[in-house]
């Protein structure tokens, strides 16, 4: 296995021969069976480019009815009802352990932009957050953990992503395993030793096989390091709409480790935007009205809920991305009750816990949830029989009064031009218009503005038709005031022309990309 990236002599710490060789054996054991797996993806793409719609499967209905449970879960898992999210970057580390969130997940996936330097320094981040000896001192402040931090949790990336800047017999591994196989190797001892252990959110999954593989490495992952099976304890993320026909098959499959299901509402938007797009029928309005209580959403939400606890598991709810603004209390104030309307659903509809994106929100999630769980730790008791959700339910995208506008799609291309500029800075996680910004909600930015100009019918509430001329009509006043926004200076020191390119050619390319991060990675370091 060949690395490409500069190793600094810090990096050594992490990129040990014994934790390389971990890696290796990770690869040439799963390597094959992922790409046989993104394979079936692109096979079941053309169906529903067919206009074919996902069902819930024939062939595992016996898991469906069958009565059975998930493993056990630890103590320092049973109470999450707030979740905090942010990249591994060292002072976000710091304070979203900080923070009075239940967990901290320290993500690789969407918060992170996946440069080689942020990948590994983002390790020796979490390394020394186990080991209670992080801290960063800046002109202004010293930041070091408190006497009680949350709760570690670590995302990985998505089986569809490659790491370029390590090969195996020429060609780019498994960044999942790559992510995975580091952190594990490296702080499996230290976890178990503080009383923890190595906890994982999975990204993205679209099949209960894609689970099984993610399991098979689990298994293999602790047998080579002469750790019990059932140590490693994971939470999947419900992000994509194919997961969703899915959740009792993909808690089977990872019965023995898994903990929990979380609604990833972003991804799960985009996803149904990607897999839909070319099916005539289907055409979402601006983001913004695309909310958690619209049909689909409420549909597979709640049947998120009614699936975990019937298996056990915890249901975790979706993101507040609000950021708390320090100049403005008239935003904030209509913000925070957005936030707090949002997690009394969740809270009522009987979610265990939930996820906010700035620790300014943990104080506001924390009282709602508080004031329904009280001293309880969870409300799996709460199992949600009336819900009866079809397979028509998970795809009613109808949407009442909903419309596609000019200013929804101005603020599409504003952010994500915003956006790709920041990640191709290294930058995952982004503070735009008052909200934090990943790479899913880039997505759907960039998703939205192509469905939009490729549907035959989509118009904009004045009655203009939605072209690829209109869209460059606005490209270029948007262009300018983000222009004006960052000042020549920034502007002339940012990576905007390079956005830019890759932002149309995603927009504008008669087929529809899978992921930008794939268009965009080359372009990094």
């Amino acid at each position: 296995m060949n690395i490409h990236g500069k190793i600094a002599p810090e990096f050594q710490e992490i990129l040990t021969p014994e934790a390389l060789a971990f890696v290796e054996q990770l690869e040439r054991e799963f390597g094959t069976r992922r790409r046989e797996l993104l394979q079936k993806r692109v096979e079941r793409q053309k169906m529903f480019d067919a206009g074919t719609l996902p069902g819930f499967l024939e062939e595992t209905a016996d898991v469906r009815a069958g009565d059975w449970k998930v493993g056990s879960i630890p103590d320092d898992l049973q109470d999450r009802r707030v979740e905090i999210t942010g990249p591994p970057e060292r002072k976000m580390a710091i304070n979203a352990l900080n923070s009075g969130a239940k967990v901290f997940m320290a993500d690789f996936e969407d918060a992170n932009a996946p440069t080689w330097e942020n990948l590994i320094q983002g390790h020796l981040n979490l390394r020394d957050a186990i080991e209670r000896t992080i801290s960063l001192t800046t002109p202004e402040k010293t930041y070091k953990l408190n006497e009680n931090p949350a709760t570690l949790f670590v995302r990985p990336r998505g089986w569809h992503l490659d790491e370029k800047h390590v090969t195996l017999d020429g060609k780019p591994i498994s960044a999942s395993l790559f992510d995975f196989g580091l952190y594990l190797f490296l702080n499996a001892d230290r976890l178990r030793k503080r009383g923890t252990g190595p906890y994982f959110y999975l990204p993205k999954l679209e099949s209960h096989l894609e689970a099984r593989l993610w399991n098979d490495v689990f298994n293999f992952a602790q047998d080579k390091l002469d750790i019990p099976r059932g140590t490693i304890k994971v939470t999947v993320l419900i992000e994509t709409i194919l997961a969703a026909f899915e959740m009792d098959e993909i808690l089977y499959e990872l019965r023995e480790h898994i903990v929990a299901l979380n609604a990833g509402r972003w991804d799960y938007i985009f996803s149904t935007i990607k897999k839909f797009s070319k099916q005539p029928g289907f055409l979402l309005p601006d983001r913004a009205q695309v909310t958690m209580t619209v049909p689909f959403m409420r549909a597979y939400t709640e049947l998120l809920v009614k699936t975990c606890h019937k298996r056990g598991a915890h249901a975790i709810g979706g993101m507040a991305a609000f950021i708390p603004s320090r100049k403005d209390p008239q935003v904030n104030e209509a913000a925070l009750s957005k936030v707090r309307e949002d997690k009394l659903r969740e809270s009522a509809d009987g979610f265990d816990g939930t996820w906010v994106a700035h620790p300014d929100l943990v104080p506001v999630a924390m009282e709602v949830f508080d004031s329904v769980l009280k001293d309880k730790p969870h409300q799996k008791e709460k199992l949600r029989e009336e819900v009866n959700t079809s397979a028509a339910d998970l795809v009613n995208f109808n949407i009442p009064n909903g419309q596609i506008t000019e200013a929804g799609m101005r603020l599409n291309i504003n952010v994500g031009l915003q956006y790709l500029d920041a990640w191709l800075r290294g930058s995952g996680a982004v503070a735009i218009h008052n909200l934090m910004e990943d790479a899913a909600t880039a997505e759907i930015c960039r998703a939205q503005l192509w469905q939009w100009i490729h549907h035959p019918t989509a118009a904009l509430s004045d009655g203009r038709k939605v072209s690829e001329r209109l869209y460059r009509q606005f490209l270029a006043e948007e262009l300018e005031k983000i222009q004006t926004l960052y000042g020549a200076e920034a502007y002339a020191a940012s990576r905007m022309n390079e956005a830019l390119q890759l932002f149309d050619d995603l927009v504008t390319s008669n087929d529809f990309a899978e992921f930008l991060t794939l268009s965009a990675y080359g372009k990094l370091d």
